[in-house]
């Protein structure tokens, strides 16, 4: 253990859904008392360049990371990817491949509020992706602007959530097909939120033979009562809690703040050896 050094392995930037650009995002990180930070952008690894650039700058560790969309019996099953090589090409033609995905997910959701009378101009949704990947928090924000919505949250509980009129379905990898890819990208794989999947006990026990190395324990939403449970399951299949805030901007939602889980920095390490030891197998 290295004292109580600051941990946050799961944040979003302006690369993909969150509203900071890296460089802002490593700056808000050292204002907040952070050490080391993962970027885990969806689907792309486009804003590592900048924001390793100004963490050297901070004195900031930045944890190399990707988000991949998953599902598990129609629920989320999202795997993050913990040191992957991003000069894999084979793995960036699969990411650009989902980062086109997204893009026409957006189209037939801001079809589907047209069709109940709430026109979109799609190019305000992309205008507030600043280059990055387009997301469901990109129209969230574009309905709060309109006027529509008053908060993320009601954004999705009225129109962009599953069920909701608004949604669309994405074709989703299985969590065996995106621990594949992180590994073949020589990643440590980790389940993101596993609440979110319905069974994390069960998918765990499932994935732990075929190559995941981690799961979150301390996410940031999570009560300590269900973080507890998460590291319970984390201990009995011998994979490493990890954990973080998945933070997109500030207020985005209750629990959400970066820096907030308390993240071992000994996760880093251990995450680092896991990617290390499977390559080596």
């Amino acid at each position: 253990m290295h004292g109580e050094r600051a941990v946050d392995l799961h944040t979003h930037s302006t690369a993909s859904d969150g509203r900071l650009t890296p460089k802002q995002l490593m700056q808000l990180a050292s204002a907040v008392g952070l050490d080391a930070i993962g970027l885990t952008d969806h689907d792309t690894t486009a804003g590592l360049a900048e924001a390793e650039a100004e963490a050297e700058r901070l004195g900031l560790v930045v944890v190399p990371g990707v988000e991949l969309s998953a599902s598990y019996h129609g629920r989320e099953a999202h795997m993050l990817g913990y040191f992957i090589d991003r000069e894999d090409e084979a793995f960036q033609e699969r990411l650009a491949t989902f980062v086109r995905q997204r893009s026409e997910r957006i189209d037939q959701m801001i079809d589907r509020l047209a069709a109940i009378g709430i026109r979109v101009d799609r190019e305000a949704v992309v205008a507030k992706a600043l280059g990055g990947t387009v997301g469901r928090p990109h129209l969230a924000w574009t309905l709060i602007e309109m006027g529509v919505v008053t908060d993320v949250s009601e954004a999705f509980d009225q129109y962009l959530a599953t069920g909701r009129p608004a949604y669309v379905p994405r074709p989703y990898l299985s969590p065996e097909e995106a621990i594949t890819l992180i590994r073949s990208a020589g990643g440590a794989p980790v389940l993101a939120h596993p609440w979110s999947t319905g069974d994390p006990a069960t998918l765990v026990a499932r994935l732990k033979p075929v190559g995941l190395a981690g799961m979150e324990v301390w996410y940031g939403e999570y009560a300590p009562e269900q973080r507890e449970a998460l590291r319970q399951i984390a201990l009995a299949n011998d994979v490493i809690p990890s954990g973080g805030s998945d933070f997109h901007v500030e207020d985005f939602k209750p629990g959400r703040d970066l820096g907030k889980p308390p993240v071992p920095w000994e996760t880093i390490e251990r995450l680092h050896q896991a990617a290390i030891d499977w390559n080596h197998r």
